[in-house]
């Protein structure tokens, strides 16, 4: 019981850490653009173009930072990786040529993208499996939280300053720092106790891109995280273009989006907890596609607001049941590389904007939202095929010498319930 409580606990600190760290992150990185424009002068192209090299490359080292995780610890990489965040955040303060403050950035985008697969990985490695829907579901949660309060603080002590840059940076050291002389209270049952040690790096992440399951989980995050993931880089300008006051109207869309995520995430978790992981992501990507729909017909400020609800609850749906699906075809010892291979899907923060942008340029807003519906429609039944599909042969075989989890997880089984 008491080793119990120190793994709820230390889920628990993790959990306020994320959303600690999510306000430094938003009350800095929010305005990056603004940064670039103001002290360097630059045009949106440049920006676009610097803005989003640091991003790509973070999406491929990301899956070998997972793999990495297995061989020497969770909190030694996540601890190295947040350093490299504090380091680059308050280089990027001080930075006096655009050269230096890319360079920094770089840095930043790929630790950050680093960060996200180990820092799940090692909240599976701690809770236990009953609660993890509930624990990521606040996870989501504080982030959200950070999202909502770190731009506030960010315009009231002056967009892009020095000093927000150099205090984001020591938030992030604390936090290294405190994860660091806090023992990881990780419990393996027998079975995985007993097991083979992790197989090499190559070898660990060679095995997950080679699941087929996690190959259709990855696809479909893709085109989700295409939908939401940079939603306001392309519903602003459709807004602005073709709505009146739609730039108010965008600003009214932000806080309803923050608002219903605070209020509905409760209530979603527990629809998940009764209708399983892969129904309440597919419900969510149907929730996207109304959404979408919603935007192009709606004629006035209430019918988009009514959208973005739809979209909103879609979102928080999709969130969690994707950690879990992804969760549940991995074990103890792959769990980092099954998570760094998912995060490719990030790529998806610029399919959406340049394919949306591409869209709404030829075609108008028609073109654009329903390729966001499509792509929704395409993602949930790229998650039906993968959870459906068997294990690859490797995982079987190593299942059949041990617990059956080994190769499905302990929650695949429970991907249509998940209790």
């Amino acid at each position: 019981m008491r080793h119990d409580n120190q793994r709820l606990s230390y889920v628990l600190f993790l959990i306020a850490g994320s959303g600690l760290v999510t306000i430094a992150r938003a009350m800095t990185l929010s305005f990056l653009a603004i940064k670039l424009q103001q002290s360097f002068g630059l045009g949106p192209a440049m920006i676009g173009a610097l803005l989003g090299i640091g991003p790509l490359v973070g999406a491929v080292a990301a899956p070998f930072a997972g793999s990495l995780s297995d061989r020497v610890g969770r909190k030694t990489v996540l601890t190295l990786t947040l350093l490299s965040m504090a380091v680059a955040l308050t280089c990027m303060g001080l930075a006096e040529t655009v050269l230096t403050f890319c360079i920094a950035q770089i840095v930043a985008a790929i630790a950050l993208a680093i960060y996200e697969p180990i820092s799940r990985a090692l909240m599976s490695d701690v809770c236990p499996q009953p609660l993890r829907l509930r624990y990521f579901s606040w996870r989501y949660t504080a982030t959200n939280v950070g999202w909502a309060i770190g731009p506030l603080m960010g315009i009231a002590a002056g967009a892009a300053s020095t000093i927000l840059f150099v205090i984001a940076g020591v938030v992030y050291a604390m936090f290294a720092l405190a994860l660091y002389m806090l023992h990881v209270p990780i419990h393996q049952s027998d079975d995985v106790s007993k097991a083979p040690a992790s197989p090499p790096l190559l070898e660990s992440l060679k095995a997950a891109i080679g699941d087929p399951r996690l190959a259709f989980f990855v696809s479909g995050g893709t085109l989700l995280i295409a939908v939401y993931g940079q939603w306001s880089a392309t519903l602003a300008p459709y807004l602005t273009g073709n709505v009146a006051e739609g730039m108010e109207i965008y600003a009214y869309l932000v806080s309803i989006n923050g608002a219903a995520v605070l209020i509905g995430n409760p209530f979603a978790r527990r629809f998940v907890e009764r209708a399983g992981a892969l129904n309440g992501l597919v419900i969510g990507c149907m929730l996207f596609a109304f959404g979408e729909v919603g935007f192009l017909s709606a004629a006035g400020f209430w019918g988009l607001a009514v959208s973005m609800v739809v979209f909103t609850i879609g979102e928080i749906l999709v969130v969690p049941c994707e950690y879990m699906l992804v969760d549940g075809i991995a074990n103890d010892r792959n769990r980092g590389s099954y998570f760094g291979a998912h995060s490719f899907s990030t790529i998806g923060n610029f399919i959406g904007p340049t394919l949306g942008g591409a869209m709404l340029g030829a075609f108008g807003g028609p073109g654009m939202f329903l390729l966001f519906a499509g792509f929704s429609a395409i993602s949930a039944i790229l998650f039906a095929i993968g959870t459906r599909m068997p294990p690859p042969k490797a995982a079987a075989q190593q299942s059949s010498a041990g617990s059956p989890e080994a190769a499905t997880g302990p929650c695949l089984r429970g991907a249509y319930l998940v209790a």
